[in-house]
This record gives C-alpha cells, structure tokens and sequence, in this order.
C-alpha cells in the first residue's frame, strides 16, 4: 500500500490538453476508444442478420430489431434510414441495433436478402 505523501503528490488537474476521455485519459483529439468499440462489435458478428418483434420495455408497442449486420457505424444509419423509408414508419439505431417501429419483418427480410444479407427471423 503506498503512503499518503505519494497518494498526495499525484496529477490533480492539468489543463495542459483540455478535455480528457474518462476511459484511455487520452486527450479527446487522439481518443480512439470509440473505433475499438466499433472493430470489436464488427468482429463478434457470425454474418447472419438476425430480424426480430419486441415490445419488452415499449408499454406494449411493437418494434422490429434488426442486429448482426455488418456494417460501419456511418453505413448502419444510412441502412436504417433505407428500410425506415421502404416501410413507411420511424426508427432508430441504437448500439449497432435498427430498430423499426411496427411489424414488418416479412418487409425487411426480403429488402434484406435482396441486398445480398443472409438473413433469419428469430423470436415467435
């Protein structure tokens, strides 16, 4: 255990690189934490695009999710914001997960595999 003079000699509070990341202490300009977490999402995909029906946690509103697409983070929204238009309804992408509002997992499928995806419905 060290002693309380070198607990108290410690760094306090610089501003020698302004605005600092809470996870590496990197300066925010050279943080690269956000593009590791991308390259290890990108790297715990099996290729299937997987199309599922929530309403766990949405006061009983349906939601189809569609996760385990490979694609950048830039690319998942342009996606979303495709199959957003083609089913006529709203959405989001949240985590590398789109999320559709309503059912519409018959429509995605086939925009989906139309677009060379491997694609598979899961849940009931």
């Amino acid at each position: 255990m060290s002693s309380l003079q070198d607990q108290l000699r410690g760094l306090v509070y610089s501003t020698e690189h302004g605005e600092t990341c809470p996870d590496c202490r990197q300066p925010v300009a050279d943080c690269r934490c956000a593009e590791q977490a991308e390259q290890a999402r990108l790297a715990e995909l099996d290729g299937i695009v997987r199309i599922r029906r929530e309403t766990s946690g949405r006061k009983g509103k349906g939601v189809t999710t569609i996760s385990g697409v490979p694609l950048p983070e830039a690319e998942l929204k342009r996606l979303a914001k495709l199959l957003k238009k083609r089913c006529g309804t709203g959405g989001a992408v949240k985590e590398g997960v789109i999320e559709i509002q309503g059912d519409h997992r018959e429509t995605l499928k086939a925009e989906l595999e139309s677009r060379g995806y491997t694609v598979k419905l899961a849940g009931g």
